[in-house]
């Protein structure tokens, strides 16, 4: 299927061919007939993407401190790389699409439903069901393909509490605006449009508003106060886009006491005090489509708001603007000027700074189910037809920000042949496959499992999906590589555990997760030293681990196991591993229960004792500051210390024949571990983590965490 994406690094616009979506659970798959590229919106994202990499770091002052707070923690190399990555991702462009209904996983909405939504510019679509809405039969999908930014506005208006009568300005005259000025005066509002364009004025006066027209210095708080008879406009409806805090001052003047300034678009906000003092003017930012935008429990998790208590969500605010445009009150056709078939998308795109350019139409051409469902998408007509047993070919399941940058490079650097990359998505499979020459993109898993030439699977999935993908590998008999956590659960641990012994009979199976910790250059070092002191040990493991906000995936114990499993398993297992024995019991604490503290898991002391008499102290804690280094590891041992600090720098005190390794960049171990386990497979080797050590280290995990929740 044909897709519209953007590089945010190089502000390169593309349409590429990607693999369907695959549909999960409180999903629609849409085949796509119109979409609206939303000029604003879009321009936006596009001059960013066009922009250097000054520019982009004036645009985003809060990420320029979280950077330099990284440089000096990490290291300037190790943080340049991690800006790249995160540039590099591919971002699917639009927002604004009419379609029908291929699969569904939602009640009351069946394939073959005219549906609109926010997907993107792709011939197939992925939507959760409360970003979702049944288009009336009187409404072409045409039309129906404005709606989201019909809602955009409309949400702009429910904030502005307009009433029958009062009159209002609508500042910017682009789609959302135009679509502004029809609601409002639906509404019984008389209406004041403003923009530098002769012609959206035009339009504005055709939709029943009075215009300022800036092209021909028209003054718009002297028009303002003759059309508000003298003593103000009742709200301002900011559509605009304008780096200027001009108009933000010039809204407040135009209003009269206790007036409504709503921002819809984007502009300056170095606001003036006395411009809402004098007035008691109100200010607010609208949250784009509506209730729940932004929200993972209603977008994501598919969970409605009591109509009772939020009328008006971002789905209802889509029914609504439908019911307009049924109704013959919202026009969208006369905003439309220009239209291309989705194979010419660039060409659209090249109009972005086109004044004359207001909306934009896709279309998109009918197509059997067959040619737009295709999970897999060929990349390099040069991958081998046939691979050596003994040389890892690889199928990766996940392209997020840590395989993209680290894993797949790492398996690419240690000699794997890189075959088949799974996303759900397809988009990231595409861009990541492509610059990594995998020989395909896929959407399925079904495609690793099915495939003989793939001997090795790597997961860097969603935490959740680990254990079930890794059962799946095993009984395809495949080799597995699989990021931490190995499991959720303990029943999840056995059923690996079972599936593990019953495919490995032969002894030729190799089961690895990524604990990679262990390959860090100061850690070897570290263990090298440790090796020849047979006392008890003992260590004390600092992980000021930052905060993540509690809705975060990561947070959820069913999806993402909690902090403890999801990245505390690496320090158990590290532990494990400098000591050199079992563990034998464990006590963990975690912060008390207290107002305003709603995660306390991450902000925990975990002891560890274990067979030889040693013990260590986890302390991983999610409320220290960001310009402190991340890890912290001490060994006590007869009479010495050795530290490692942040993996930069190993020190030696009192330490015979040793004081000070230390490196220009940061080095967690992420290549040194792959290379290990490529390396087994090339050598026909065990794998370089003893199976009863991971499993060990993995139990553990979850017994922590399940020790803290109950």
């Amino acid at each position: 299927m044909k897709q519209v994406l953007q590089n945010l690094s190089n502000g390169t616009t593309s349409l590429v061919d990607a693999p369907c979506p695959k549909n999960i659970k409180s999903n629609v798959l849409i085949a796509t007939s119109k979409t609206v590229v939303s000029v604003g919106t879009e321009r936006m994202l596009v001059n960013f993407g066009k922009a250097s990499y000054f520019n982009k770091a004036k645009q985003q002052p809060d990420k320029v401190k979280m950077v330099l707070n990284k440089i000096v923690t990490d290291g300037l190399m190790t943080t340049v790389n991690a800006v790249r990555s995160k540039l590099d991702q591919p971002l699917p462009l639009g927002y604004c699409n009419a379609g029908v209904i291929l699969e569904s996983d939602v009640d009351g909405l069946e394939p073959g439903d005219r549906v609109v939504s926010n997907g993107n510019h792709a011939e197939v679509v992925r939507v959760p069901k409360n970003l979702c809405v049944k288009i009336p039969d009187d409404v072409d999908d045409e039309s129906a393909s404005f709606t989201v930014l019909g809602a955009i506005g409309l949400q702009g208006i429910r904030l502005i509490q307009p009433t029958m009568g009062e009159c209002f300005v609508v500042t910017g005259l682009g789609l959302i605006g135009l679509l502004c000025v029809q609601m409002l005066r639906a509404n019984g509002c008389r209406v004041l449009g403003i923009d530098f364009d002769s012609n959206k004025c035009e339009l504005a006066r055709k939709f029943g508003a009075e215009t300022v027209d800036l092209s021909k210095g028209e003054d718009p708080i002297i028009i303002a106060q003759a059309f508000s008879r003298g003593r103000g406009v009742d709200g301002v409806l900011i559509t605009a886009a304008t780096q200027s805090d001009e108009v933000i001052h010039q809204s407040a003047e135009m209003c009269r006491k206790r007036g409504r300034i709503v921002l819809v678009g984007i502009v300056g906000l170095n606001l003036r005090r006395d411009d809402f003092f004098k007035k008691e003017i109100t200010f607010q930012v609208s949250a784009s489509y509506g209730p729940g935008r932004h929200d993972s429990f209603y977008e994501d998790e598919g969970n409605d708001y009591p109509v009772g208590f939020v009328r008006w969500t971002e789905q209802r605010n889509f029914e609504a603007v439908l019911d307009m445009m049924s109704s013959g009150v919202l026009d969208v056709k006369s905003v439309i000027t220009h239209r291309f078939d989705i194979e010419n998308a660039i060409d659209a795109y090249s109009l972005l700074d086109n004044p004359d350019a207001l909306g934009i139409v896709l279309n998109y051409p009918s197509q059997s189910r067959e040619d737009l469902t295709k999970s897999k998408v060929k990349l390099n007509d040069q991958a081998p037809k046939v691979i050596d047993s003994s040389i890892p070919c690889v199928g990766f399941i996940g392209a997020g920000n840590y395989a993209s940058r680290t894993l797949i490079p790492a398996f690419k650097e240690a000699g794997a042949v890189l075959d088949t990359l799974v996303t759900s998505g397809g988009i990231s499979g595409i861009h990541h496959g492509n610059k990594n020459q995998f020989a395909t993109a896929s959407t399925e898993t079904k495609d690793l499992w099915n495939n003989d030439k793939i001997n090795t699977v790597a997961i860097v999935t969603r935490h959740d999906a680990h254990a079930q993908q890794v059962l799946d590998a095993l009984k395809s008999g495949k080799n597995v590589f699989v990021e931490k956590p190995l499991a959720l659960t303990l029943d999840e641990l056995d059923m690996i555990d079972k599936a593990y012994h019953d495919a490995n009979k032969s002894n030729t199976i190799r089961l690895m997760v990524g604990f990679n910790r262990r390959y860090a250059p100061h850690t070897v070092k570290m263990k090298e030293l440790l090796n020849s002191h047979k006392s008890p040990k003992s260590i004390i493991m600092t992980v000021n681990a930052g905060a993540i906000p509690t809705e975060h995936w990561v947070q959820n114990s069913l999806i993402g196991g909690g902090r403890i499993i999801g990245e505390a398993s690496h320090f158990i297992d590290l532990m494990r591993h400098l000591i050199g024995h079992k563990i034998k019991g464990f006590t963990a604490t975690m912060m008390g229960n207290t107002p305003g503290i709603e995660v306390r898991e991450d902000k925990t002391s975990i002891t560890l004792s274990f067979e030889d008499g040693s013990f260590g102290t986890i302390h991983y804690l999610a409320n220290g500051g960001s310009t402190f280094p991340k890890e912290r590891i001490e060994v006590f041992c007869d009479d010495a210390v050795l530290q490692i600090d942040n993996y930069r720098v190993l020190t030696g005190y009192g330490w015979s024949g040793f004081k000070k390794m230390k490196l220009f960049r940061q080095d967690k171990g992420q290549k040194a571990c792959v290379k290990a386990f490529t390396d087994s497979i090339i050598n026909g080797k065990d794998s370089p983590i003893l199976y009863e050590e991971l499993m060990e280290s993995s139990r553990v995990s979850i017994e922590v965490a399940s020790s803290l929740r109950s």
